[in-house]
């Protein structure tokens, strides 16, 4: 009898020591699998002999088609990415009203000739007439009154049928050049008002680079200086010119908006809105408050909380390490980190998750 009591005793024993190492190995199992993604990366290092800046392809030339009467779209059958040439008839607008007037226009015209005609007979008579003495001057000044007036109102009606014929134009609307449609703001059937955008026309196999210049930065960059240009989208590095600086930032929020030409053998495979990375060399010396090599990295790794800034690194139990940092000044989509990470270091660049102190993660 005791020795079946001391069995079942340890029969127990085993069985609950059992369960409680499945119990502690289970949330290890968890935990590896909740590891959030994340991306590593090294700062970069702007040595001081060029500029960095964050930018986008756009297309050469944009056009926006609308039109300056109202009327019913009557046509309309290209949509975005459809690819348009120049001259192609791209939005109808009912126009039977303006028709109308056209008509009118033309009878008034008509009109206006007879009477010419027949004033134009009446002077040569009394041209005649004078030099026969047998009409007054007062009469030939009379004749010679009406012939003008006639002509007058010829030349009138003729300005009404082009103001008419002008006002057709618009209910036929086609592409300025050749290109793409980019955006389709109105369908067939619907209202057409004047000013209203019908769509937008992306000037094709013509992309030009768009960048913004930091204000104390911006007097460092001349028309002409070539740029090397990385769109990481389709892993290509190019080379462009700077051609034109704007010379405002009251609408842009301090920031001076410049373009760059690219070649045309540069311009294979690149789509309008792809960000750019643009680097541009400069003469003078950037340089950050303590050390001669500024250390840089995305302003996107950047978290904020209160008044303080920080980023993420990776501790050696590949849990997430927030690291409180103090910020430089900022170039374009980069920022310069003056202490709380060494140039060697590496942080986390992006992570699919939300991170917090002691969040496992795992690298890509």
């Amino acid at each position: 009898m005791k020795k079946t009591l001391y069995s079942i005793i340890i029969l127990g024993s085993l069985t609950l020591a059992s369960c409680s190492s499945k119990e502690k190995q289970e949330p290890i199992s968890n935990k590896t699998d909740s590891a959030i993604l994340v991306t590593i990366a090294t700062p970069t290092s702007n040595s001081g002999n060029g500029l960095s800046l964050s930018g986008q392809v756009e297309a050469g030339q944009t056009v926006q088609i609308s039109t300056r009467v109202m009327g019913y779209i009557t046509y309309l059958k290209v949509k975005p990415g459809d690819r348009v040439s120049k001259g192609q008839l791209l939005v109808s607008i009912s126009n039977e009203d303006i028709l109308a007037k056209r008509a009118q226009a033309d009878a008034m015209i008509a009109e206006a000739e007879a009477a010419v005609k027949n004033a134009k007979k009446d002077e040569d008579r009394f041209n005649a007439l004078y030099k026969q003495q047998s009409a007054s001057a007062k009469e030939l000044d009379n004749i010679n009154l009406q012939y003008s007036s006639a002509k007058a109102r010829l030349d009138a009606a003729k300005q009404m049928r082009n103001e008419v014929s002008a006002m057709l134009a618009y209910t036929n609307l086609t592409a300025p050049f050749s290109g793409m449609v980019s955006q389709k703001m109105a369908e067939a059937g619907s209202m057409a008002s004047p000013g209203m955008p019908i769509l937008t026309i992306e000037e094709g196999g013509a992309f030009q680079i768009s960048a913004t210049v930091p204000e104390n930065l911006i007097s460092q960059v001349h028309q002409g200086v070539e740029t090397n240009i990385s769109i990481k989208a389709i892993a290509k590095n190019i080379k462009g010119t700077v051609v034109q600086i704007n010379q405002s930032s009251q609408f842009t929020g301090g920031q001076y908006l410049i373009k760059i030409r690219l070649s045309s053998a540069d311009q294979q495979g690149l789509y309008s809105g792809m960000y750019a990375n643009v680097f541009i060399p400069i003469k003078t010396t950037i340089t950050s408050n303590n050390t001669a090599t500024a250390i840089m990295v995305p302003v996107s790794a950047i978290t904020y909380k209160n008044q303080l800034a920080g980023l993420y690194t990776v501790s050696s139990n590949n849990t997430a390490l927030l690291r409180w940092v103090r910020l430089g000044k900022t170039t374009g989509n980069m920022v310069e980190v003056l202490t709380g990470l060494q140039k060697e270091e590496s942080y986390i660049s992006s992570a699919e998750g939300k991170l917090f102190n002691g969040a496992p993660v795992k690298t890509k």
